[in-house]
């Protein structure tokens, strides 16, 4: 890695605390903490929330026909999913500790909090739950796969990727093959921090 491309990412880590920050004040604004992964709102925003809330029975009869029709088609992609889950956590289990690989925890991705908000019905917190766990099992797999090419392929492409993994940015350049040799076994080795995928 450059000394340029190593400042940049030092700067876009100093932007993500910047950024931890300005979450933080806005969780105070909307009246809320996270302990130990729980969310806990004040009374007084539960009660606003609780008036803002739409009734199932109304949620339901003024649903869109499309948002109706295509409900099934969304929901069977469930079992896909609790597939592919078992599948990549079952490689994950056989094959991390064969190459001394740390294996990736499934509570850092898959996140289940938005039944904590008084404002969504229970219909609303389903959809909320399945999109938690569709969007989290992506995460949690892209952080997977990211780890295997880590050990077995750390270049990086000669094209701009839209969205690189975590540890894209400490790969060996495209073309540089005295760099990919000379950094291999300390990629292999080296999954304490992702570092940044820009």
């Amino acid at each position: 890695m450059t000394p340029k491309i190593a400042e940049l990412i030092e700067r876009i880590h100093i932007l993500q605390d910047e950024l931890e920050l300005e979450l933080a004040r806005k969780r105070e604004e909307l009246r809320y903490t996270l302990i130990d992964r729980k969310v806990r709102f004040e009374q007084e925003m539960l009660k606003r929330h609780r008036a803002i809330k739409t009734g199932l029975l109304h949620y339901i009869f003024k649903a869109r026909l499309r948002n109706v029709i295509s409900a099934p088609v969304i929901y069977a992609m469930f079992f896909p999913m609790l597939l592919l889950d078992a599948c990549v956590t079952l490689y994950q289990w056989v094959c991390f500790p064969l190459y001394r690989i740390p294996r990736v925890k499934r509570r850092d991705y898959v996140i289940y909090d938005r039944h904590n908000l008084a404002y969504l019905n229970l219909l609303e917190k389903i959809n909320c739950t399945y999109c938690s766990y569709g969007n989290g099992l992506l995460s949690y797999i892209k952080e997977i796969v990211a780890r295997t090419e880590q050990y077995w392929c750390p270049i990086k492409h000669a094209q701009r990727l839209l969205q690189p993994h975590s540890r894209y940015s400490r790969f060996a350049d495209f073309g540089d093959a005295e760099g990919y040799r000379r950094e291999l076994e300390k990629l292999r080795c080296d999954f304490d921090r992702p570092g940044n995928g820009k």
